[in-house]
């Protein structure tokens, strides 16, 4: 309790771990919550729950919680998942995708992650599962970074395909980009062409937290 006190005044780190993956993964007390951070960004919880959850609350709660299938591409410590489960009530099946084991064992200690009973927790490359699983989803939220970085096959059109194919009819994607230069902004322009007018609705929120942007696209049919 002292400790997160204290964090009103001054961040209070309380673990570190190093990761094969991730590399540096830090656990700390800020403004009275506890946050996971990589060496140069948030994680989890802090600003990217915030930007996370404008992005659902875009799509709408309610249109969420009536949802049966979700898919969280990179679930790190689960805070849009904690978003979904005590914020938006939802009670459908939860899939997380995540490719570093240490991550979800920090989830399990600190956010109690294991204990969300619609949840399972898939460890696995998110390219992999997505070419993987027969399953579709209402819901596809792709989250996935290696620190500042995102992997190049998140705006490949095979894989861009590949995830318009998993979702339901009048599903959704909720994908935060990171735009750090010019090259990023082009690249996100180009990525929105990846799905046709005729077929897909496309929502960007631009400058979200400063550095995200949000796609929120809609499958019409």
């Amino acid at each position: 309790m002292l400790q997160k006190l204290f964090s009103y005044l001054l961040p209070l780190n309380i673990f570190q771990q190093k990761s094969e993956i991730s590399h540096s993964l830090e656990i700390t007390w800020a403004n009275g919550q506890l946050v996971l951070d990589s060496k140069n960004t948030n994680y989890s919880y802090g600003s990217l729950q915030r930007i996370l959850r404008m992005g659902l609350k875009r799509i709408g709660f309610e249109t969420i919680k009536s949802m049966s299938n979700i898919l969280v591409l990179g679930v790190a410590g689960g805070s849009v998942i904690k978003t979904l489960v005590d914020e938006i009530d939802f009670k459908g099946k939860i899939t997380g995708v995540e490719i570093d084991p240490k991550i979800i064992e920090i989830a399990n200690q600190y956010f109690k992650l294991n204990e969300i009973t619609n949840l399972e927790i898939v460890i696995d490359d998110a390219f992999e599962f997505v070419l993987k699983t027969k399953s579709t989803y209402d819901l596809i939220i792709i989250d996935v970074f290696q620190d500042t970085l995102m992997p190049n096959f998140l705006f490949e059109t095979f894989f861009t395909n590949r995830i318009g194919m998993l979702l339901n009819s009048k599903g959704f994607l909720l994908f935060n980009t990171m735009c750090l230069s010019n090259e990023h902004e082009i690249r996100n322009e180009k990525y929105s062409t990846n799905f046709p007018e005729k077929q897909f609705s496309i929502q960007k929120m631009k400058r979200v937290e400063q550095h995200n942007e949000i796609f929120i696209i809609q499958k019409l049919a």
